[in-house]
């Protein structure tokens, strides 16, 4: 959903990028336009990626391994769902594994950014996501992090708060660290402008060697985002 949007946005900016777009399966591939420059690999299979690295000046990473509600569960009995994650599609092998594989691509050949969408609760290991299909999702995004942060490419990290599926450029967006937005009603955040953010990163020196919680004040209060040079000024966090 958030590669979707991101490619469709690069997409309408052809004066500034000539996009590309990476996904994991040919449906995939359809769903986001099925063009010629989206290519079908497995970020988990480190050769597979490497044609669709080669010759780009950034990458925006916006890869996740998805927990699986496991069948039967009935809402009307009480009690919380079950999930689990596909054999081989833990967050070890797809947040951590997968992720560390695209920055050494990246990296090898010769990027000049990686903007890393990830999400907020990576300081509590007892966060609740981590405790879905003992996936440990939070903790393996956070390694990846860690890794982009030490690789010496410029990068952006973004960790965003609770996606929601509304139109971007409504609200006023706020930048925070180490989980404090989590603690405040304004914890949310509409996947287009996580999309919006990944991509103006890659305007901005102030964007570089950051790493920032990201979220929204509701729809009709403050005044929405468009200066996003003073937006990434907020911060001065390396990770």
């Amino acid at each position: 959903m958030n590669c979707q949007i991101v490619y469709k946005k690069l997409k309408e900016r052809t004066e500034n990028y000539i996009a590309r777009g990476l996904v994991r399966t040919e449906e995939s591939k359809e769903k986001i336009g099925g063009a010629d420059d989206v290519f079908v690999a497995d970020i988990r299979d480190a050769q597979s990626i490497v044609p669709a690295i080669q010759g780009i000046d950034a990458l925006i990473i916006l890869t996740s391994s998805v927990p699986k509600m496991k069948p039967g569960y009935d809402p009307s009995q009480g009690g919380r769902p079950e999930f689990y994650f596909e054999d081989g599609a833990y967050p070890e092998q797809v947040d951590w594994v997968g992720q560390k594989n695209q920055i050494d691509a990246a990296k090898a050949a010769g990027v000049k950014q990686i903007v890393l969408v990830g999400s907020m609760g990576g300081t509590d290991l007892n966060h609740p996501l981590n405790s879905l299909g003992n996936g440990n999702i939070l903790v393996w995004k956070r390694k990846a992090e860690q890794y982009l942060a030490d690789s010496g490419v410029p990068y952006t990290i973004i960790r965003a708060g609770g996606l929601q599926d509304k139109d971007g450029g409504l609200r006023e967006l706020l930048v925070g660290k180490n989980d404090e937005l989590l603690k405040t009603e304004t914890r949310t955040i509409a996947r287009a402008d996580v999309a919006e953010v990944s991509i103006q990163a890659l305007q901005f020196e102030e964007a570089k060697f950051k790493a920032f919680d990201l979220a929204s004040k509701p729809e009709g209060t403050g005044t929405p985002t468009t200066d996003f040079k003073a937006l990434f000024s907020q911060t001065s966090e390396r990770f």
